[in-house]
């Protein structure tokens, strides 16, 4: 019913996709080269996982896929750009993508605000489609430039839901400032939600369970934000 009433407010020559996603992927300097691994390789094994190929091609419209991984404040690049996930070929080719990248920085601080403004604009350029996603991921609170709230003032945040992947790893951050820092300034949107990792060890099961939630069709009346510790 919410797609339907979604598809009714667009033309229907302007509908490509169900679902812009873009997945924003933590390279700052607290991120080491082994975490980095595990990330890398957690967002290709999750994309690949059964549940999670099944709920890409559950719907009538495909799902477009962005991948970019972020740091300082100048410091973000593109893993995947836009493709359009309508087959499992290319599926699997968006993972092998993935798993083929190299980290671009690992020397740079954690910009969120920045982060977040390059990943609205990516959103701005995205295929057609009903909703719009962007998942940060990240192991700790913003420490350079400006601050998240500002990046919703500023950039073209209307229609987009701003999701959370926390990775739970950073001794100096403690547990509850970190998770707090996401779900009072990260998560931004209708039914946007924060997913705990803990450690890096734990990304896969968390990007897993996160990608199942966003893919499946929004629920009616799904208006409020909310956190989930698993």
């Amino acid at each position: 019913m919410a797609a339907g009433l979604a598809c009714a407010a667009l033309p229907a020559h302007a509908i490509e996709c169900r679902l812009a996603l873009a997945l924003a992927i933590d390279v700052s300097s607290s991120v080491d080269a082994a975490e980095d691994a595990l990330q890398r390789g957690g967002v290709v094994a999750a994309l690949t996982a059964p549940e999670v190929q099944e709920a890409f091609f559950e719907g009538d419209l495909p799902v477009a896929l962005a991948v970019y991984e972020w740091s300082g404040r100048y410091n973000q690049e593109m893993i995947l750009d836009w493709v359009m996930i309508d087959s499992p070929a290319a599926l699997i080719g968006a993972a092998e993508t993935v798993a083929a990248s190299t980290r671009s920085h690992n020397d740079f601080p954690t910009a969120m605000g920045y982060a977040l403004g390059y990943g609205a604009n990516l959103l701005a350029r995205a295929p057609a489609c009903l909703r719009k996603t962007l998942d940060m991921a990240g192991d700790g609170i913003s420490n350079e430039g400006f601050p998240p709230a500002s990046a919703y003032r500023e950039f073209p945040f209307q229609g987009v839901t701003v999701n959370g992947l926390v990775v739970n790893a950073a001794d100096f951050e403690g547990e509850v400032g970190l998770i707090a820092f996401y779900q009072g300034e990260v998560m931004h949107g209708p039914g946007a939600f924060v997913v705990v990792a803990d450690g890096f060890a734990d990304y896969e099961r968390a990007m897993r369970r996160k990608l199942e939630r966003e893919l499946a069709p929004p629920a009616i009346g799904a208006l409020e934000t909310q956190g989930d510790a698993g």
